[in-house]
This record gives C-alpha cells, sequence and structure tokens, in this order.
C-alpha cells in the first residue's frame, strides 16, 4: 500500500515537473527570468531613487511576469505569430496597471504618474525581451531607459533656465 502511494506520488512529481527536458533548459528558462528581474530592478531603482511609488519591487515583477508569459508560451510550443497575441495581451494588462499610476488634480489640472505608467509599461516591454532570449535588447534598451529618466532633472533645468531667462528680457519692439 505505502509502495503504491509513493510511486504514484512520484510518477505524478516527474508527470508534473516534466515542462524542463534537461539541465540546460532549465538554466536558460532561469537566466532569462533573472535577467528581467534585475533590468527590471534598475529601473524600479532608479524610480525609487526619484522618490516615485512604483519602485523596485514594482519594476522587477512587471517585469519578470512579462517574461514569464513568453517563456510559457514559447516551452507550450505557440508559434510566433501567435506570441504577438501574448504580447498583446501582456500591452492591454500593463495599461491597466499603468493607468492606475496616473492622476489628475482637478483643481489645478495637473497631470501625475505619466512617467511611471510609461516606465512600468517600458519595463513589461524589457521582460518580455529577455524571455524571448533579447537579452542584449533588453540590457540597451534598460541602459536607454535609465539614461533618459536620469537626465530628467538636468534637462528640466535647462528648460527652466532658458524660460526664467526669456522673461527676464524685455520685449522687443517689433517696428524698431
Amino acid at each position: 500500500m505505502v509502495a503504491s502511494i509513493w510511486d504514484a506520488t512520484t510518477t505524478v512529481l516527474q508527470q508534473e515537473f516534466s515542462d524542463v527536458h534537461d539541465l540546460e533548459q532549465a538554466i536558460r528558462i532561469g537566466l532569462r527570468l533573472l535577467i528581467a528581474a534585475l533590468l527590471g530592478g534598475l529601473l524600479g531603482l532608479q524610480r525609487e531613487r526619484s522618490g516615485k511609488a512604483a519602485g523596485i519591487r514594482t519594476h522587477m515583477l512587471v517585469s519578470m511576469g512579462s517574461a514569464l508569459f513568453v517563456l510559457v508560451s514559447q516551452q507550450s510550443g505557440v508559434t510566433p505569430t501567435d506570441i504577438s497575441r501574448v504580447a498583446q495581451g501582456i500591452i492591454a494588462g500593463i495599461g491597466f496597471l499603468g493607468a492606475g499610476t496616473i492622476l489628475k488634480d482637478s483643481d489645478t489640472a495637473h497631470v501625475r504618474g505619466l512617467t511611471t505608467a510609461a516606465g512600468i509599461w517600458l519595463t513589461a516591454a524589457i521582460g518580455m525581451a529577455a524571455g524571448l532570449g533579447r537579452e542584449m535588447t533588453a540590457v540597451l534598451s534598460t541602459v536607454l531607459a535609465v539614461a533618459v529618466l536620469s537626465l530628467e532633472p538636468v534637462l528640466r533645468g535647462i528648460s527652466d533656465r532658458s524660460r526664467s531667462r526669456r522673461k527676464d528680457q524685455a520685449p522687443v519692439d517689433p517696428l524698431d
């Protein structure tokens, strides 16, 4: 009786964990998920340092989740054409998540959270790239995204100085 239960249990466990056929495939899956998590974490770290609500954990989870969706689809034998449907689903789902970060102040008509929403959207794309085995594309995208987000204060300072100079100059009479 005990041997029969043990045999049945091991058979079921083998069947349930049969989605990874060899060590190479297990390493590949782990590496893709790890890269997605690390790259998402880099974006999240930058946002967290900027005092934004969506930080390291959010970006890591979005990136890993996106990578997992495409990885599982690939493992299931989904054709490249059908992977585009998976991508569409991820993009739509992330759109809802991003929409939750956008707030409009009714008194001032000031909109906040657009950059956070865009960052979450890009993080999902980076995760999809990592999940599809396009690691270099994911890394380059992350580097560019961090650069854009880090340059924002510098560019804002230049823009503000330019605006204040224009306000300080006397208006030019076009008839002179």
